[in-house]
């Protein structure tokens, strides 16, 4: 299947607004929970060292905040010696936290509150709440979200040199794609999805040596003049996979679907959770969107007759997001987020595309999923699940049968927006 191998690079290439705001969100919590639990050896009168609870800001009421604490709702009581710290979403640390009071918080802030247990043995009483708005934590997914956009890059490794610090990376757009070389700075940081998990919440920190080939990667810094080579400060990796098949059976109330896999012809049972993104691709797009992957060449795409032209008067065009957004030429898509300068991107027409749930799905539909790559083949969650991809697997199906390039057995379908991101 000649074109199987295209939308691999696909993964991981998805989501770039969402997942900016979730990632910062994100660190914004782990950094809370490890720069504020440090409060020089604080005690009460009686001599107990207090509890730190962590969380956002769920209800507020006079001498009263509930913490959203990951154990359940938490109420604190705020005193006459309770002190307020407003710490920046830029720099979270307690030696830049400034002074605050407590109108300056509202509900769905970020808070990290050292307290000790009340009387009544059901409160905490405050000793001091720190603090981040949730306007600041805005303000830098804004700034994060533009950054990323400018300065990222998103592709596939194809091969890693630990003699020279350096990764290979294959970066792909609608119209091909490109090779580059990365070298991390000796700082740079490293994150990498867990096997099992595809919550960017449970992202681990990594190193160099983890990066393997195969792995999508996302990468902050700084690209050649000539594009060939690339700095990166920030280095996010994970283990993606791709699977498509024929519907065979839906259990709406397990919210599973089970497919007969077109690369094994083995059964699949697709497991789609309340973090899963099911999406249906409208006809019309998804053959303009094959046909323009075949670049007005080889198989037709499907639906369109024996003589039919290819997309376009002169071959196949770039697709048209409904709403006006249209694929750009040798631009950055999915992940990368949309060119400097204008122009749209698979995400954002990913977005305006029909919602489904499980109980849209019928019998003999050809659906696409991925997922985080694990040693259960038989059973995945999905990360996305795409209807209406059947121009997709057909024309892919359709190269291989012609001796087509790429591997075999389903390794080379090509579905813009499918990418392997999971959000918390």
């Amino acid at each position: 299947m000649r074109n199987f191998g295209r939308l691999k690079a696909y993964y991981f290439q998805g989501n770039l607004f969402k997942m900016r705001k979730n990632i910062v969100t994100t660190l914004l919590i782990f950094l809370c929970s490890g720069a504020f639990g440090y409060v020089f050896g604080q005690v009460n009168d009686g001599g107990v060292k207090p509890t730190y609870v962590i969380g956002d800001a769920v209800a507020i009421a006079d001498k009263k905040i509930t913490v959203g604490a990951k154990t359940g709702p938490v109420q604190i009581t705020i005193t006459d010696k309770t002190a307020f710290k407003r710490a920046s979403a830029e720099n979270l640390s307690l030696t830049t936290a400034v002074a605050g009071t407590m109108t300056d918080i509202s509900v769905g802030d970020k808070l990290t509150v050292s307290a000790f247990p009340g009387a009544d043995g059901k409160s905490m009483s405050a000793r001091t709440v720190y603090y981040v708005t949730k306007a600041d934590i805005a303000a830098k997914n804004a700034k994060e979200t533009a950054e990323w956009q400018t300065r990222g890059i998103t592709g596939k490794v194809t091969t890693v040199n630990e003699q020279t610090n350096q990764i290979n990376v294959e970066v792909r757009t609608l119209t091909g794609s490109t090779k580059l070389v990365l070298t991390p700075k000796p700082e740079a940081k490293y994150l990498r999805y867990a096997p099992d998990s595809e919550r960017f919440s449970e992202a681990k920190a990594s190193k160099f040596s983890e990066v393997k080939a195969g792995d999508m990667i996302r990468a902050l810094g700084d690209k050649s003049s000539d594009g060939t080579a690339f700095t990166a400060e920030k280095v996010l990796t994970g283990a993606f996979q791709t699977v498509a098949g024929t519907v065979k059976s839906i259990d709406v109330e397990k919210n599973e679907v089970v497919i007969k896999n077109l690369q094994n012809n083995k059964d699949v049972t697709i497991v789609v959770t309340d973090t899963s993104l099911l999406k249906k691709y409208p006809a019309e797009m998804a053959e303009r969107m094959a046909g323009f992957q075949a670049g007005g060449g080889g198989a037709r795409p499907f639906g369109q007759g024996a003589g039919a032209r290819p997309v376009g008067q002169g071959g196949a065009q770039p697709p048209t997001a409904p709403g006006g957004a249209q694929g750009a030429p040798g631009g950055r898509t999915g992940f990368g987020g949309a060119r400097p300068g204008g122009g749209g991107n698979i995400d954002e027409m990913l977005d305006r595309f029909p919602t489904i749930k499980t109980a849209d799905l019928k019998v003999g539909d050809m659906i696409a999923v991925s997922s985080t790559k694990n040693t259960n083949v038989e059973k995945i969650r999905a990360i996305k699940l795409l209807a209406g991809v059947e121009p997709f697997l057909r024309m892919a199906q359709a190269g291989n049968g012609r001796g087509g390039q790429g591997g075999g057995g389903g390794e080379g379908f090509s579905i813009p927006g499918l990418d392997g991101i999971g959000f918390p």
